[in-house]
């Protein structure tokens, strides 16, 4: 057995690579590149089902694969059973408005929902707009994953986006008492629907939550965590207000997108910071520095303070 040990290792000692030259070095870094990205993509996974999973990380996660196996791609309605598969243990086959509300509001009881593709048809479909009649009243930061909307790839990305690429894009909800929800989102210019000559300008709009909106939820981005920030009616009543000010403000720095910062989530985490409703050292935490890359970075120009 020890000779036959010797021998295995001094063959491998000797071992001749099968390539030579360019090919060889191609080789060697490409399975060097395969091994970091397989590294980057467990950690990834590590972090997604260990941290932001509520009290029931088993049902979430059950949650989290029914929306992705139901969520179809734009212009695609979602199956009949989908919302029976994912909600109607909770809420039956039919549920009104009244009832979708009281459910978020139990859901929201700990500070964070999960917000869905599938539940987002449902409330337009029996309300006709997302609104204070289907969401408790509020300020509400949303972060989704990142992917495309279209097929192919979005079979593809929907899933590996979100437990295999941890960061996430987020974007503010505001739900006033009456008239519709509110979405401020910030990114480049060149993502929002409209021509314009300045693709890479940090840019923001503030639209109503319905599928025109930037950050609808559909198939690349199903899955919504949804974090309340203040339920103070003064507070909500103010904010679609100071938003559209801190957009022209935004507008007026002419400031360049940066992909690690400044970037939308620089601009949430600014304008969360100067309401009063995130605290600095929250918004520089290390944990949100990794689920939302850019929310702690500097202030761009005047976008702070005013």
């Amino acid at each position: 057995m020890k000779a036959t040990g010797d021998q295995v290792l001094d063959r491998v000692r000797h071992a001749r690579h099968p390539l030579h030259g360019v090919a060889k070095w191609t080789l060697i870094g490409f399975q060097a590149l395969s091994g970091v990205f397989a590294l980057f993509c467990l950690i990834n996974l590590g972090l997604s089902l260990s941290t932001f999973r509520g009290e029931n990380p088993a049902a979430r996660t059950a949650h989290e694969l029914g929306v992705l196996w139901f969520s179809t791609p734009n212009g695609q309605t979602t199956s009949d059973r989908a919302f029976e598969v994912i909600h109607g243990g909770r809420l039956g086959t039919e549920p009104g408005a009244a009832a979708i509300r009281a459910h978020f509001e139990a859901a929201s009881e700990g500070g964070t929902f999960l917000l869905d593709q599938v539940m987002v048809d449902r409330m337009e479909a029996v309300n006709g707009r997302i609104d204070g009649r289907v969401l408790p009243s509020g300020i509400y930061v949303g972060a989704h994953a990142l992917g495309p909307d279209s097929p192919p790839m979005v079979w593809v990305t929907k899933w590996l986006a979100h437990y295999m690429l941890f960061p996430r894009h987020a974007y503010i909800l505001v739900v006033p008492e009456t008239g519709p929800a509110l979405v401020f989102s910030a990114s480049q210019n060149g993502k929002f629907p409209g021509e314009t000559e300045a693709l890479d300008r940090l840019t923001a709009r503030i639209t109503p939550y319905d599928d025109r909106a930037y950050d609808f939820p559909s198939s690349g981005e199903a899955l919504h965590e949804m974090t309340i920030v203040s339920r103070d009616p003064s507070v909500v009543a103010r904010a679609p207000q100071a938003l559209d000010a801190a957009r022209e403000r935004l507008e007026a720095l002419e400031q360049t997108y940066g992909l690690l910062a400044p970037n939308s989530n620089t601009v949430v985490g600014c304008i969360l910071q100067d309401a009063g409703l995130v605290e600095p050292e929250v918004r520089r935490s290390i944990l949100l520095a990794f689920r939302a890359p850019g929310l702690g970075a500097a202030c761009p120009g005047a976008l702070q303070g005013s």
